[in-house]
């Protein structure tokens, strides 16, 4: 018996540490068509935090952020939860790190779903985020710029088929292809759209890591692709192509996350020449 306490308890303080202690991921991204001057330009990426009200996760979070001094944070959707539906939460989180950076924003499935998408857009465009579903802006640095690209999650049509939504929503953006290109997008299925659209970088989340991490096989399961994911985290290349896929740093239906734990992103970018 005894030892099936000491099991417990050790199980609970490990659950406790996957999901409430910040990672960092950090990836270089190489690429000749960067501007110089972005060479070293840091981007923070946010992925999936899902209403999170965990002290120590929040903490931790903006305590990361304000050490790394991001040129900008990115947050690929699921800012809100459709289940939990708690505002509250959500916009803290920006309140606590709109400081350090400029923050865009584009919708995941669960703002889609959610009634309540309408009131959280509202408080964080007050902040001062910038919402960036089906829009392009350029980011300026010096004498060069940049195309960032936003396009909003395809679950807001939800009896339609993403692939498709995805296409058409490309085709209402209007940006200068022969720019360096950052899009933002929930959905890291779509990868190939985005590899046809000669898309330079992508930043996604949506998969969670495949929410259990296994030796070998990686993530279990993430949602849109099922067991044993195609993406599930980390970068991903094909042609002119890059993906950085976030693990997300909340839980939705499921609240655990094993071998898995939440997942903030730095990419640093690297002009080749």
């Amino acid at each position: 018996m005894i030892y099936l306490i000491i099991i417990i308890i050790v199980l609970c303080f490990y659950l406790y540490y996957e999901n409430n202690f910040v990672s960092i991921s950090k990836y270089k991204i190489n690429n000749k068509k960067i501007p110089k001057e972005f060479n070293g330009y840091k981007i923070i990426q946010i992925s999936d935090f899902h209403s999170s009200t965990s002290k120590v996760l929040n903490n931790k979070l903006v305590k990361n952020i304000k050490n790394i001094k991001p040129d900008i944070i990115v947050i690929t959707g699921d800012l809100l939860d459709a289940r939990r539906k708690n505002v509250k939460a959500s916009v803290k989180m920006i309140k606590n790190i709109i400081e350090y950076a400029p923050i865009y924003y584009v919708s995941g499935n669960h703002e889609e779903r959610c009634y309540k998408k309408n009131e959280l857009l509202n408080e964080i465009i007050k902040l001062g985020v910038n919402v960036l579903d089906n829009k392009c802006i350029n980011i300026n640095k010096e004498n060069s710029s940049i195309n960032l690209i936003g396009l909003s999650d395809a679950r807001k049509y939800f009896k339609r088929n993403p692939f498709k939504v995805i296409k058409e929503e490309f085709k209402l953006v209007k940006y200068n292809k022969n720019k360096y290109t950052i899009l933002l997008n929930h959905r890291p299925e779509l990868f190939n759209i985005y590899v046809s659209n000669k898309i330079d970088l992508v930043f996604c989340g949506h998969a969670h890591g495949g929410q259990v991490r296994l030796p070998l096989l990686k993530g279990l399961f993430a949602p849109s692709q099922g067991v044993l994911p195609k993406y599930s985290k980390g970068v991903y290349e094909k042609r002119e192509t890059t993906m950085v896929l976030s693990a997300g740093i909340g839980n939705s239906l499921f609240p655990f996350r094993i071998n898995n734990r939440p997942d903030l992103v730095l990419v640093i970018l690297n002009n080749e020449n």
